[in-house]
């Protein structure tokens, strides 16, 4: 990327010789790419001889006005930015006209203002589409009456999801299925004789068939729930069991002795993947299916939604294990997984043996934080869990597999902090502080859910997650910030940006706290550099203090974060609230658990495209911002800035031991101290006898005081005045009028004072006012500070 500064030059050989206009030039200095990564200055360019658009010689327009110029005409070409970006790194002049637009000159082809015209002419064929429609239900235009595949049969029978095959007979419907059993057809399959043989190869029979137990087998699929007659095999040619048979045929059982129903692969797959787009449950899946089935309400439909549940729980658990490669190792086994392990890490955080170069501990202290590890803790409290079932019956199939923290750990470490009561707040009034011991209210056993996320790019962490008991307490995020380190061997980082929406409280006694947890916690060791920080949405709530010693744009090494990755996370996941706060504990954390993992799935394959959008915004703003810089250090003095830069630089490298720079240090006085002041004064003339009052019940300073009180009445008047309308109710007008008079006295009263020490703003009165009529909020007052020179006042 470049940075421009704009300079003049002669007209460059691309234009016409009899052009009489003079362009200013961009000169470049270009950030050369290392191979080790990062970037790092060049010397400066030569000038680019391109030119600004519109800029002629001796322009008086800044910089900054120049270059929102070509961003003007790109936005209205439609250009794309790296596209803008190929001319001034070839030197070429830009387009005048967009040469993708293929249409120029051409009025456009689509209508504005006409709505969906494909719409509108649709509405013209309605009864041709609605007389088609319900041929298609019946036998169909042109039925025929023998079956036209044996011609020796009547034909009563259609398949709804084959396409045109017509009308068949019973036989030939069962002949023509033997290999699509789920078919939906006018009646079932299993009533026509048709029987799905598992154990052998594709359309061979077993000479022993073994019928499944009570020969009502159900399978569901994507498309309905069908009872069929289900045959293992028995006679020897296959040695596997009946489930695994079942697996074999890509039906996936509910049971594991004797099973009764299995769910196809494909509706489990549509469902997995369905819920993580549309956080549609279980149950409304189910019976979406069971209405596809028959959806009149007189065919009973064999209930199997709990063994539906139950599948679906398995598969996502065992595709959480297949794809953190769990099926591939061959000295461990599934349950011997470690904790965090299936979690997906974010790619571009940085992880020691994977990301990271050799030597990355020597890094100089300027860069240092290239190598940092940025997270972000939040809580949530919509995601909520009534308290049904318990550990011992639902404990899940996810033993701290992902982003859920192991819940036997977790559990000891809140029966130790089970009596203790959180410490109030200093700051401003945050309820994730004073309300961190209020209860989620009867009937529920998790008020929420906190998590530990990559700060940077928005990333659930392994080991990260856990349920909250009642508020914000500080044990519980204590645990997971923790354990977020110590996963995956991330303590042996040695830079951390922490952001929390209240990190100026939470950060007391944190190391005290996580001693208590770990005596070797990695944020513990003694290299570990530690930057606290308040996200930025919350910042402004925080007191003035705060706003300086948290904030992500006084941090070095924080660049453009803002600490929120957290709150968008919870956009993609409050809408799972309805059907987890119905579940058990375990099924809840494993149903989250599957979900964050497509997120952050989600992120990883997006990271290109957020990654390429983010580095373009960076870099377009390196010309506008150092160019800022630079005239703005052109008007400051210079030893001034040198000392500021010291004191800057000092605070950087060791805040805990050197002032904040950024800090107001300038006290200013409040109105009451003002007042105070004043009075002090007054006091003191009249003790030595040199008082001037004109008036022996309102003094100088009183009148000052008063003068100030009817400024903001007249404020509070006039706000009130605007909430009131046409149809207001006489009580309310009342009010308003009956304040407004009482102003208008107390204004009144006020000029009588106000002419005995300043007798020139009768004249300034009648001027500003005539005969016309002001509203009393409107009035002036004609304090010293409003007449200025306008009259003579006496010192």
């Amino acid at each position: 990327m470049s940075v421009y500064t704009p300079s003049t030059h002669t007209t460059p050989a691309g234009l016409q010789e009899g052009q009489s206009t003079s362009f200013r030039s961009l000169q470049t200095t270009k950030l050369k790419s290392l191979q080790s990564g990062g970037f790092k200055v060049a010397k400066k360019a030569a000038a680019s001889g391109v030119c600004a658009p519109n800029v002629t010689v001796n322009d008086s327009r800044t910089t900054e006005e120049i270059l929102a110029s070509w961003i003007d005409a790109r936005d209205e070409h439609g250009w794309d930015p790296a596209y803008t970006e190929s001319f001034l790194e070839r030197d070429l002049l830009p387009p005048m006209e967009d040469p993708e637009d293929e249409t120029e000159g051409q009025e456009s082809s689509r209508p504005t203002g006409q709505g969906d015209t494909a719409k509108h002419e649709w509405t013209k064929h309605i009864d041709l589409y609605l007389r088609r429609l319900i041929t298609l239900e019946g036998r169909g235009s042109d039925p025929p009456s023998v079956c036209p595949a044996c011609s020796r049969e009547s034909a009563a029978y259609r398949c709804m999801s084959c396409d045109n095959i017509g009308l068949l007979c019973g036989d030939c419907m069962k002949s023509s299925h033997l290999h699509l059993p789920f078919h939906r057809i006018q009646v079932p399959l299993k009533s026509l004789g048709l029987r799905i043989q598992l154990g052998h190869a594709r359309g061979a029979l077993c000479p022993k068939p073994e019928t499944a137990w009570g020969d009502d087998f159900v399978i569901i699929d994507i498309d309905g729930v069908h009872t069929l007659g289900v045959d293992y095999c028995a006679c020897g040619g296959s040695s596997k069991s009946q489930v695994d048979q079942l697996l074999e045929r890509r039906l996936y059982p509910a049971t594991t002795v004797n099973p009764k129903t299995a769910a196809t692969f494909r509706v489990l797959e549509v469902f997995e993947l369905l819920q993580y787009e549309s956080k549609v449950s279980p149950y409304e899946l189910y019976n979406t299916i069971s209405r596809l089935t028959d959806n009149t309400g007189i065919v009973e439909i064999k209930d199997r939604y709990p063994s539906f549940l139950r599948m679906v729980h398995e598969w996502r658990h065992l595709k959480l294990l297949k794809r953190a490669m769990r099926g591939h190792d061959p000295t461990r086994s599934a349950g011997e997984t470690k904790e965090g392990e299936c979690a997906l890490l974010c790619p571009p955080c940085p992880h020691p043996n994977i990301n990271m170069p050799e030597g990355w501990e020597d890094e100089p202290e300027e860069t240092r934080y290239i190598h940092a590890i940025n997270l972000a803790l939040d809580a949530c409290f919509r995601l909520k869990r009534k308290d049904v079932s318990s550990e011992k019956a639902d404990p899940g199939l996810s033993r701290g597999f992902s982003y859920f923290v192991e819940n036997s750990k977790f559990t000891a470490h809140l029966e130790k902090h089970e009596d203790e009561v959180e410490p109030k707040s200093t700051c401003s009034r945050h309820d994730a502080v004073n309300l961190a011991d209020v209860s989620p209210g009867q009937g529920y056993a998790a008020s929420g859910i906190a998590t530990v996320e990559c700060a940077r790019h928005n990333m659930k962490r392994p080991s990260a997650v856990c349920d909250l008991q009642k508020g914000e307490r500080y044990c519980n995020m204590d645990f997971i910030f923790h354990w977020s380190l110590v996963v995956l061997a991330l303590g042996i980082l040695q830079t951390f940006y922490i952001s929390y929406d209240i990190a100026c409280q939470w950060s007391k006694y944190l190391l005290e706290r996580i001693t208590k947890i770990d005596p070797e916690s990695p944020i513990l060791r003694s290299e570990a550099k530690r930057r606290f920080l308040v996200p930025k949405f919350h910042l402004p709530a925080h007191i003035a203090a705060c706003q300086t010693k948290f904030a992500f744009m006084f941090t070095p090494g924080a660049g453009l974060g803002d600490g929120e990755a957290p709150e968008r996370g919870w956009g993609e996941a409050n809408p799972l609230a309805p059907s987890t706060r119905e579940m058990g504990p375990g099924t809840r954390r494993d149903t989250l658990d599957y979900n964050f993992g497509d997120y952050n799935w989600r992120k990883i394959v997006d990271l290109g495209s957020s990654l390429g959008k983010k580095m373009d915004t960076a870099l377009s703003k390196v010309a506008e911002n150092t160019i800022a810089h630079s005239e703005l250090e052109e008007t400051l003095d210079t030893g001034m800035v040198k000392a500021w830069t010291e004191s800057m630089v000092a605070w950087e490298r060791d805040p805990a031991n050197n002032p904040n720079p950024f800090e107001m240090t300038v006290v200013i006085p409040t109105q009451v101290a003002v007042r105070r002041a004043l009075a002090d004064e007054e006091a003191a003339a009249i003790s030595a006898g040199t008082d001037t009052s004109l008036s022996p019940d309102i003094s100088p300073s009183v009148l000052i005081s008063r003068g100030i009180d009817l400024e903001a009445d007249q404020r509070a008047l006039k706000a009130e005045m605007k909430q009131t309308w046409t149809h207001s109710r006489d009580r309310e007008l009342t009010r308003v009028q009956l304040r407004s008079n009482a102003l208008i006295r107390r204004i009144e009263a006020w000029y009588q004072i106000l002419q005995l020490y300043i007798p020139a703003t009768i004249l300034l009165r009648q001027k500003a006012t005539g005969p016309k009529t002001i509203a009393p909020y409107d009035l002036q007052l004609w304090l010293p500070s409003e007449i200025g020179t306008k009259a003579p006042i006496d010192t």
